[in-house]
């Protein structure tokens, strides 16, 4: 095999074995004025994989001091904090070992989750490492998941946090618009960045509606990262980057200028 060939393979193999949304999981005195109790779910764009400064103590998880949550909840002093967001976390993994925190004195609640179960890191690995239509046709079978079966594992978790905190306000964000499209950008086609854009338009949409139906306010991230996608002249996502799983999620500024202003306002 000739060194780019190799180069290739082992892209796709770090890729395919690393790159995911997310692997599996202070107080405040308090006072008759104090922020109610706050506990943050979800996959790595909660988690903070992407922004560094993780805590040691989480391990794969890779939760970090400047993700969203953890910023959230410095600013504000909650009760209390409960950052049980994990890189890589699906739906069942929010079910199996996130949800403990939960209580009915629990307030707030934030998640971000369904992307890993859309397939976002094989859709990635083969978008960047394959055909237009090798990349097109992948991004097709995720939205058909997404549109069909997707719904009802997300009402089975916004369900479960229901019942485990029945007085808690719970903030959905979705997830950002990956490129900035129509300028010349090394890397994908503009073809495969419309595409992954547009899929990302879908997925965010049956999170929001299944959000609403669970009378959950819902984030919509792209007011924020508009004008800071790969591509643009000032990005708040990384792009194909080392360490691999953090490739294709918000920087520490996505965190604090992307996501941390739309929880705060829906908060």
């Amino acid at each position: 095999m000739n060194p780019s060939r190799l180069q290739g393979a082992l892209t796709a193999l770090a890729l395919t074995a690393t790159l995911a949304l997310g692997g599996a999981g202070a107080a405040h005195a308090a006072s008759q004025d104090a922020t109610p109790a706050y506990v943050a779910l979800g996959d790595s764009y909660s988690s903070g994989v992407g922004a560094g400064d993780y805590d040691s103590s989480s391990g794969d998880c890779k939760r970090s001091t400047k993700a969203y949550p953890a910023l959230w909840a410095a600013a504000n002093s909650p009760a209390d904090f409960a950052f049980t967001a994990c890189s890589g976390a699906r739906t069942g993994d929010v079910l199996n070992s996130q949800l403990g925190p939960l209580s009915t004195s629990t307030g707030l609640v934030s998640i971000t989750i369904g992307g890993n179960d859309a397939g976002f890191s094989d859709v990635m690995s083969s978008c960047v490492l394959g055909s237009d239509s090798s990349c097109l046709d992948r991004i097709a079978q995720a939205r058909t998941y997404v549109q069909n079966q997707l719904p009802a594992q997300l009402d089975r978790v916004y369900s479960a946090i229901s019942a485990k905190a029945p007085s808690a306000h719970v903030v959905v964000l979705g997830y950002p618009r990956f490129y900035r499209t129509g300028v010349d950008c090394v890397g994908l086609s503009d073809t495969k960045r419309t595409a992954i854009n547009d899929a990302a338009d879908v997925l965010d949409s049956v999170i929001a509606k299944r959000a609403a139906d669970h009378g959950f306010a819902y984030g919509d991230a792209n007011s924020t990262f508009a004008g800071h996608e790969i591509c643009s002249d000032d990005p708040w996502l990384n792009s194909l980057t080392f360490p691999v799983d953090e490739s294709y999620h918000p920087t520490a500024a996505g965190q604090s200028g992307g996501f941390l202003p739309v929880f705060s306002s829906a908060a």
